[in-house]
């Protein structure tokens, strides 16, 4: 199957200036230069040369489509396969029709979802977390984390991955050779060695598990609903941050029924925005359920924005959901302090425990600085490391980082307790699949093609 040829749009469908169409594989510049017209026949071509001409049906003659096309023989390509991409004009009809003439070629199918990448990894270009974050540069909702996952796709964490397995593997050569001529061996000396090589490893796993918090944040974004009364501002918020009207604000308390979701980046921190339904006690069977919602939102949250409004005293609802939120990330906003101020903020202040409570005022635009500095301080301890980007993001690779420091910690305890070192080796080997893993040295197929379906076609 991986020797066939594939074709795939690798731009967005619709209109547009320009889309390009994606051929890798043994037939794929035979298969473009069939239906392909220009002085230079692709099958003659060099490497890494553009080419102008004329797609043309190959049974009729009839010129089909202007383009150019971009050839790259393999290795020196993505896929390292040979690869031709066909840059056509960006029409649904135009594209569709070069597509069918390719598909129409015995030797030539369409591709997967993320199947050339899939290709890239199984023929050796990248690793599978070099693969995984071409995923996170196109999903990437930051500029932060769209650099976090440029570092990744360069092999930057591939790397420290690379320097673990090394040490384990030195580790590992040690204990074969004390297994396998154990006349020379120091009982002591080999337990010593085994404790310093297994904490030094660990010390390196925990550098980058320190990271992940931030990390995963940085790749999912926090989940943040924007919680409180009706007609406190939440909406307000919500487009404040987002800048553009996404949810309908009003006098009238109860208007957002549903809660609304958006994307948005504060200081380099995204945001997965909950514009939630105002909670309170409603006989509106219609806002009931959007109360019911916003209540899950709560609980699913990462973060919440409660909103009260400065210009009335604290309500008995405030208290109530001010309580039912201690233990969680709470950010409160004073809303509406361009009006007179009759919140008592003494009253507010035995609720945050550990949170923070910011001043804002949505009509004059005020108080957006101080809210970005208190959710840098809560998630990032104040601010990001601009330099440093080699964050562990992936939920896969914290697990198996976790998996393979254990099997370390095993291994020390084994040394004290006199387990066997062919026992011990055991452990090691547990570390070092666990670290394999997660560059695809160690996967299944099933886990690889389980990451390579959640690519978009033409990737």
């Amino acid at each position: 199957m991986e020797q066939d040829t594939i074709a795939a749009i690798a731009t967005a469908v619709g209109e547009g200036g320009i889309a390009i169409i994606r051929v890798s594989g043994p037939k794929a510049i035979a298969g473009v230069n069939h239906i392909f017209s220009s002085k230079v026949p692709l099958i003659d071509a060099q490497s890494h040369t553009i080419h102008y001409g004329h797609i043309v049906d190959p049974v009729t003659g009839e010129r089909e489509e202007e383009v150019l096309i971009s050839l790259m023989r393999g290795p020196r390509s993505f896929t390292a396969e040979d690869v031709v991409e066909i840059n056509a004009h960006g029409g649904v009809i135009a594209v569709a029709r070069v597509m069918d003439l390719l598909l129409q070629q015995e030797d030539i199918r369409i591709a997967e979802p993320g199947e050339f990448t899939k290709r890239a990894f199984l023929n050796g270009r990248i690793d599978l977390m070099q693969a995984e974050a071409v995923i996170d540069l196109i999903r990437s909702k930051s500029d932060r984390a769209f650099a976090v996952a440029r570092k990744q796709a360069d092999g930057v964490l591939s790397n420290k991955i690379k320097d673990l397995r090394q040490n384990v593997i030195e580790l590992l050569a040690h204990i074969e050779v004390n297994i396998d001529y154990p006349e020379h061996d120091v009982e002591a000396m080999t337990s010593s060695y085994i404790r310093e090589q297994c904490e030094k490893t660990i010390t390196d796993i925990d550098k980058l598990l320190k990271t992940a918090s931030e990390g995963k944040i940085l790749r999912e974004g926090i989940l943040t609903a924007i919680v409180g009364r009706p007609n406190v501002g939440k909406s307000s918020l919500m487009n404040t941050l987002t800048q553009e009207n996404r949810a309908i604000v009003t006098d009238i308390p109860g208007t957002t029924r549903d809660v609304i979701e958006q994307y948005v980046t504060l200081n380099g921190i995204p945001l997965r925005l909950l514009d939630t339904a105002g909670i309170r006690e409603t006989n509106d069977v219609v806002e009931k359920i959007g109360v019911e919602r916003s209540r899950d939102a709560i609980v699913e949250a990462d973060l919440i924005l409660f909103m009260l409004n400065g210009n009335e005293p604290l309500q008995e609802e405030d208290k109530e959901l001010l309580s039912s939120l201690a233990g969680r990330s709470v950010i409160v906003i004073v809303n509406k302090t361009d009006l007179e101020q009759q919140l008592q903020l003494d009253e507010v202040m035995p609720f945050l425990n550990s949170g923070s409570l910011v001043k804002m005022s949505m009509i004059k635009q005020e108080g957006l600085d101080q809210l970005e500095a208190a959710i840098s301080g809560m998630f990032f301890e104040g601010k990001l490391e601009a330099n440093d980007l080699t964050y562990v993001s992936n939920v896969r690779h914290i697990s198996l980082l976790k998996k393979s420091k254990q099997s370390m910690q095993d291994a020390i305890e084994a040394t004290y307790i006199g387990i066997p070192i062919d026992v011990i080796q055991i452990d090691a080997r547990l570390a070092w699949e666990a670290l394999g893993e997660i560059l695809g040295d160690e996967a299944g197929d099933s886990l690889i093609d389980q990451i390579f379906s959640q690519f978009c076609l033409g990737k």
